[in-house]
């Protein structure tokens, strides 16, 4: 009996350190971002794969400052810039007011709640880098449709910093003007 609790005991401890492990392992929100600078239009740079995404170019997301949180219009264009345009609203709330680094955004109603996490926000640059909680799915996100050189290489460094791996970015193609 008590080689068995021992065993359970040593299992347990070994799983709480992997969960933790991978918890450190986990990129973590910015310490601090201004709400006011995440109010306007976002055009997508770069991504991870994502099936709600898949075949989008021209990525916009429009964010209205809404009573307590956000209304959220994410929009793209499918197959070519200008494709057919698909769009999806949410409601975004700050998750962590302390940083305000941290949102719950609802869909379609609240049927699908996620939280997403901005990673880091460059304003003087124009950038922002959004991530699920868990890591799984990254957006670089520019206040223009496209980034100069230099401000795209910087994001695109401190993504691979962050511990993600920039060859599985997908690129989408900008709005065309």
């Amino acid at each position: 009996m008590l080689k068995r609790l021992t065993v359970i005991l040593a299992t347990a401890a070994a799983l709480a350190a992997a969960q933790a492990a991978v918890a450190d392992a986990m990129p973590q929100p910015a310490p601090h971002i201004e709400l006011t600078k995440i109010v306007g239009r976002w055009y997508e740079v770069a991504r991870l794969p994502n099936m709600t995404q898949r075949g989008c170019q021209a990525g916009t997301s429009d964010w209205t400052r809404n009573g307590e949180g956000f209304s959220v219009v994410q929009a793209c264009h499918k197959g070519a810039p200008d494709g057919p345009l698909s769009e999806w609203k949410a409601k975004a709330r700050v998750a962590d007011p302390v940083s305000n680094a941290k949102f719950r955004m609802s869909f379609f109603g609240g049927l699908i709640s996620q939280e997403y996490w901005v990673l880091d926000q460059r304003s003087d640059q124009g950038w922002l880098i959004l991530a699920t909680h868990d890591g799984k799915y990254l957006w670089l996100m520019s206040q223009k449709p496209t980034l100069p050189t230099a401000f795209r290489s910087e994001a695109l460094a401190r993504i691979k910093q962050l511990g993600f791996d920039t060859g599985r970015l997908e690129f989408p193609l900008p709005a065309r003007g």
